[in-house]
């Protein structure tokens, strides 16, 4: 059965996906460490090998503290999360913290699931996660070996949902059957994505050797991994196990739009323009130190910060008598209603600074999709 969200499934979605859907689940990167180093690995190389901890885009500075996790959540209005990195279980600890933080603060209705290859999957480790409160778990083995399978049946002690998911890989087809059939009667449901190029060299380079390429010009999808992806929905459908087909598409236009539009409403600047996919047009004030260019992510990085600020509060001071700018503490630079930088480009330009309209996502990274210079 085709879905209304670019999908097709044969039973029901799991919980984690009926609320994905909807862009209703944090995406918890707990780490970037893993043991699995699977080919078609799609992580970025910001993350790739890091132990670092990400609540959608934005990077958690202090992984002790709640707080940055807790006010993502509630910008995005969450209703739950998906733990993933990298290998969760590579960093357990963390993992069973936020799981509690997350149901002490939001309630046990607040949906938690995990991703996790079967490397490190013991007794201890399940128990654990079980013990904070973890309501489903997802594992990826892997199709080129079977020595670890076996892992799969520790999970069965357990009263959560468990499943599989994995990327519909072309030539992968006997090995995808092999998998569906050990797991009929012992596993819940199997998600097959669909096999994407991603922006890393890593994955580039694995997926060119081995002659895979997408499927048009405009998406990150694999040709043939659509048609993988069915064939085996079919067959998972007669040995009984519910399946699900998740396309690119669906993570693009439907989960992530989702998930932007509602965090537009709520951490948009009452002057931001905000259009029918949830980005935000703004004006934008730079100093001419930190104009966006080439370098421009490294150049923030690099900033002495307290000195940019410093002359950004000058610099507010001397745009007056505008009664929105608001100082952008995280990209060091002003924002300004994109009417009112329009008719002032000028003067904003003879106090030294550069001028602009800009539409960018209203995620904490606030990645520019368009920059019109003034």
């Amino acid at each position: 059965m085709k879905t209304k969200f670019h999908s097709w499934c044969s039973g029901n979605l799991s919980e984690g996906c009926k609320l994905c859907v909807k862009g209703r689940k944090l995406v918890l990167f707990i780490t970037g460490l893993c043991g699995q180093r699977c080919w078609y690995c799609p992580i970025s190389e910001e993350k790739f090998s890091k132990d670092v901890v990400y609540a959608n885009e934005w990077r958690i500075k202090n992984p002790d503290n709640p707080e940055e996790l807790f006010k993502e959540a509630e910008l995005t209005e969450a209703k739950g999360a998906g733990i993933t990195g990298g290998d969760p279980l590579m960093r357990i600890e963390r993992c069973c913290l936020y799981i509690k933080q997350l149901k002490q603060k939001y309630g046990k209705q607040f949906h938690i699931h995990l991703y996790t290859p079967l490397k490190l999957v013991t007794k201890e480790r399940l128990q654990k996660l079980y013990d904070a409160g973890l309501d489903e778990i997802r594992f990826h083995p892997n199709l080129d070996d079977d020595v670890l399978w076996n892992n799969l049946e520790l999970a069965q002690d357990y009263c959560w949902a468990t499943g599989i998911e994995i990327p519909a890989i072309p030539e992968y087809g006997e090995k995808t059957k092999r998998l569906i059939d050990f797991i009929a009667g012992k596993i819940n449901f199997i998600n097959l994505n669909e096999l994407e190029h991603s922006d890393t060299l890593a994955s580039h380079y694995s997926l060119d050797e081995r002659g895979y390429r997408t499927k048009d010009n405009i998406s990150y999808g694999i040709r043939g991994s659509k048609e993988i992806g069915l064939e085996m929905l079919e067959y998972a459908q007669t040995k009984g196990v519910p399946a699900h087909f998740c396309t690119a598409k669906l993570k693009d236009a439907v989960q992530l739009t989702n998930r932007i539009k509602i965090r537009a409403t709520n951490a948009g600047l009452s002057f931001d323009i905000k259009t029918t996919e949830g980005m935000l047009v703004r004006g934008i004030a730079y100093l001419p130190e930190l104009k966006p260019e080439f370098g421009y992510r490294k150049k923030l990085e690099q900033a002495n910060k307290q000195e940019m600020l410093k002359k950004l509060r000058e610099l507010k001071t001397k745009i007056m008598p505008f009664s929105n700018v608001v100082i952008d503490e995280n990209k060091l630079r002003l924002i300004l209603p994109a009417k009112e930088i329009r008719k002032s480009s000028r003067a904003i330009k003879q106090l030294g600074a550069i001028p602009a309209i800009v539409e960018e996502y209203p995620t904490h990274d606030a990645t520019e999709t368009e920059i019109t210079f003034l």
